[in-house]
Order: structure tokens, then sequence, then C-alpha cells
């Protein structure tokens, strides 16, 4: 079993718009299966997080409230990007390389995850396998990048990422790809 812990920080050009919150979790891979957990904690008052809908897949979630993650071969520049609202709405797209070849993922008819919003917590968990999408041999690496974006009631949108390499927020830049898994934990 291999786990890390992650802290999401925000866009430099948007921490004066950036909520009051902490994005905190981990990242877990035990053989074919891969979880992750956020909890974001904090005033989330001015966020306007989606309330319950149907579990679909749709487009766009990155404009509203969003928790995304993209994992990716390690020795290969193809990637997946997953996105998840907390209102059970959901969807995955494909990556040849960086930012070419996207398409929605056929492999997930349903991306079943778990989101429970309170007044000063919001919490999201989900867990696949990832023989669904890798080949059935997993690889021994897998690159992982963590991301969120906040919507705020005023309109302003605020991102945060493991880290912001680039000038902008480009969350598909494999720099954000910070966080490595193995099919069994590195020895040290």
């Amino acid at each position: 079993m291999d786990r890390r812990n992650f802290t999401l920080v925000p866009f430099q050009a948007n921490e004066k718009k950036a909520p009051d919150v902490a994005i905190t979790g981990s990242v877990q891979r035990e053989g074919d299966l891969f979880s992750i957990g956020y909890e974001i904690t904090g005033s989330l008052s001015g966020i306007e997080i989606p309330g319950p809908d149907v579990p679909s897949r749709r487009y766009a979630l990155w404009e509203e409230t969003c928790l995304e993650f993209f994992l990716g071969p390690g020795n290969s520049p193809r990637y997946w990007e997953f996105n998840l609202s907390p209102s059970g709405r959901w969807n995955v797209f494909s990556f040849e390389s960086y930012r070419k070849g996207m398409r929605e993922e056929p492999s997930f008819e349903k991306l079943p995850f778990i989101s429970q919003t309170g007044p000063d917590a919001l919490r999201l968990h989900l867990e696949l396998e990832l023989g669904v999408i890798f080949p059935p041999v997993p690889e021994k690496k897998i690159d992982v990048a963590v991301s969120a974006v906040l919507k705020m009631k005023n309109g302003s949108i605020s991102y945060w990422a493991l880290a912001h390499p680039a000038g902008q927020p480009d969350f598909h830049d494999r720099a954000c790809f910070k966080i490595f898994l193995h099919s069994e934990k590195p020895k040290v």
C-alpha cells in the first residue's frame, strides 16, 4: 500500500480572492485500487457549493466548485482528468498528451463517490479500480495531480493545486503531477 497526504495551495494571483479555507486530503494505492479523500475546512459560507443532485455525468464542472484529480502512467504522456462536484455530478476525460486528444472516457458509466457538506467542512471520498483505464498489469508508478476549483458566491473563482508552475492556473501541466504512487510502497 502506498499512501500520501496532500495540502493544496491557491494560485498566487487569486490568493486575495481565495476563501479562508484549508484543502487537505490523501491519495492511496493498494494494487489496483486507488482512493482519494478531500477535506475542505474553514469558512465555507462564501463558497457556492452545489446542492445534492442525481449523480450523473456532466460537462464543464470546472466552471463551478469542483474537486479534480489527474492520473497518468509514469512513463507516458497520457493522462485522465476526473471532475467531482459535491452535488454528485462527475466526469472523466482522457488525453493522449498535454491537452491533446481530449475525450470523455467511456470506460465509466458511473463514478460513485461520497460527498458530505457541513457548516465548516466539505468532505469527498472516491475509490476506483485502476484496471478500468490502465492496462491489465498496472504500471509500477502512477503520477497524480490534485486540484480544486472554488466558485465564490460573488462569482469569483479560486484555483487550488499541489503546485502552480505556470503563469496561470494549469492543472494539466505535468509539473503539477507531484504525487507518485507505486504498486507497492517504495523501499527507502
